[in-house]
C-alpha cells in the first residue's frame, strides 16, 4: 500500500497559463520525490495598463511517499 501527500504550490509566468503549470512542476520535481500528479486549482492573471502582465496558476501537487 502506498501513502500520497499534497502540497500547494503558485507558480507564474509572462508568458502562458501552460508555462506557469510546466514551471511550478519541473520546480517541485527538484525538491519533491516521486511526484504523481498535480491539480490546478485556481488561475489569475495580473494585468498593468490594460494588459496581461503575470499568469498565476495555484495547482496541488501529489506524490508519494517513500517507505
Amino acid at each position: 500500500m502506498s501513502i500520497a501527500k499534497v502540497t500547494e504550490i503558485i507558480s507564474a509566468s509572462p508568458k502562458s497559463f501552460q508555462d506557469a503549470i510546466e514551471s511550478g512542476i519541473e520546480r517541485a520535481n527538484k525538491t519533491l520525490e516521486n511526484v504523481s500528479g498535480a491539480w490546478i486549482s485556481d488561475q489569475k492573471v495580473d494585468i498593468k495598463n490594460g494588459k496581461i502582465v503575470q499568469y498565476r496558476v495555484t495547482m496541488r501537487i501529489t506524490f508519494i511517499l517513500k517507505d
